[in-house]
């Protein structure tokens, strides 16, 4: 059966591609599980045409590609990345073994010796390790400017700059940057550059997930993900994935291989399965718990400020309304809460010890985007890279899961009635 162009995502993140020419599957209602290191070749010519396309294209319609090594393609995996391209908008996708492994991936394939990159000030905290402790060995510098300040930007930006690189919204203070501004300054910026020269605008896009947002839409040239939070969904799978145009797929599959940082076929079959699917579904009720849960926090006098794109308080929500829409074209806020204790009456260990020792239904745990609802202090946690600069302790990362909003808002109350 063809696929009809008028079909939304969430079908399409259900059922996958009606066909494919990298698996035979279409007597199978679930996708089957391919699991083998290396494939059988034939005779030589054979195996010399896989090598030689190795890098291609594959789509879902056309001839089987040849499989030769588990490290250079196998068919599980592939599809996976099929529907990952297909759901942000992009023209092509390579997953690694990890969400660093897809930004290191991604960055190393564009960068090289003299180079710059210019990013947020606030970004993962191993994405800021990345920069800070080995950049610098690389001969890759790395700029740090507000990428919503055009003005700052342009003034920092140099010949040697190739790469504009945030997360929106950041983890974890969820502020968001305008991806279509920061589009038509480097339209502006690349007019009188050579195209190796060309500055890129990458994106990692995890907190939001392609349901909340797809940066393509507005102007961003790459996104990239960590697959082990929402998109995987429950916390069983590693994984990251790169969305990019379809001049770079050769390059990150060859840096891919020859790194070697692979994502599981097992590990793509089980996103490909559960995550994928139930990925709308997960995330419009972890919307809802969100804000009743952020709303919550706000009324109370023991938390100093509450940053959920979905109130009307927070400090971008002409831009959170504008950038975040889910598949539907409704504003989909995402799952994230960062709050702030009032650290003269609250302590900030002592507030996490306590919901780690009595709270049911709230997981002392970093990552995020799990079906259960995790907390932690990112300052001496997730952004503890960042040293003397890093949050304080009273800063709190709440990724909201499945669980009932009056159970969560419960263990806050009693944890903060506690400790107060």
């Amino acid at each position: 059966m063809p696929q009809k162009p008028d079909y939304k995502a969430p079908p399409r993140l259900v059922h996958g591609p009606s066909h494919s020419a990298k698996w035979d599957f279409s007597h199978h209602v679930t996708p089957p599980l391919s699991s083998s290191t290396t494939y059988r070749l034939d005779y030589a010519k054979r195996g010399a045409r896989g090598f030689t396309e190795f890098g291609q294209p594959v789509y879902d319609h056309g001839e089987t590609p040849v499989y030769i090594y588990d490290r250079l393609d196998e068919p599980t995996r592939s599809i996976l990345e099929g529907e990952l391209a297909q759901v942000e908008g992009g023209e092509c996708c390579v997953t690694f073994a990890s969400g660093m492994a897809a930004i290191s991936g991604t960055l190393g394939s564009l960068l090289v010796p003299g180079d710059e990159v210019i990013t947020h000030p606030v970004v993962y905290g191993c994405t800021h390790s990345l920069f800070t402790n080995w950049y610098p060995r690389m001969g890759i510098g790395v700029q740090r400017v507000n990428m919503n300040d055009l003005t700052a930007l342009r003034e920092a930006t140099t010949e040697r700059t190739r790469v504009y690189y945030f997360e929106s919204p950041t983890n974890p203070t969820l502020e968001m940057v305008d991806i279509a501004a920061l589009r038509a300054l480097v339209d502006e910026l690349n007019a009188d550059r050579p195209v190796e020269a060309q500055i890129k605008i990458l994106i990692d896009n995890t907190f939001a997930t392609p349901f909340c947002q797809r940066p393509l839409e507005h102007g961003a040239d790459i996104v990239l993900h960590s697959l082990t939070k929402n998109l995987g969904g429950f916390g069983t799978e590693l994984g990251g994935a790169v969305i990019c145009p379809k001049e770079m797929l050769g390059k990150l599959l060859l840096y891919r291989k020859d790194f070697g940082a692979i994502l599981n076929s097992k590990s793509a079959w089980a996103i490909m399965v559960y995550g994928l699917p139930t990925l709308p579904l997960r995330l419009k009720r972890q919307q809802y718990t969100a804000m009743k849960v952020a709303r919550w926090l706000e009324d109370n006098a023991l938390i100093t400020q509450v940053t959920y794109p979905g109130l009307e308080s927070f400090p971008q929500a002409e831009l959170a309304q504008r950038q975040m829409r889910d598949f539907d074209g409704d504003f989909a806020p995402g799952n994230m809460i960062y709050f702030d204790l009032d650290s003269a009456r609250v302590d900030g260990m002592r507030f996490i010890d306590e919901l780690s020792s009595n709270a049911y239904s709230i997981t002392l745990a970093v990552s995020l985007g799990h079906t259960k609802t995790l907390i932690e202090l990112p300052g001496p946690m997730t952004h503890s890279s960042y040293g003397a600069e890093a949050q304080a302790a009273s800063a709190v990362r709440l990724s909201i899961g499945l669980e009932s909003p009056a159970d969560i808002i419960g263990d806050l109350e009693a944890a903060l009635h506690a400790v107060s």
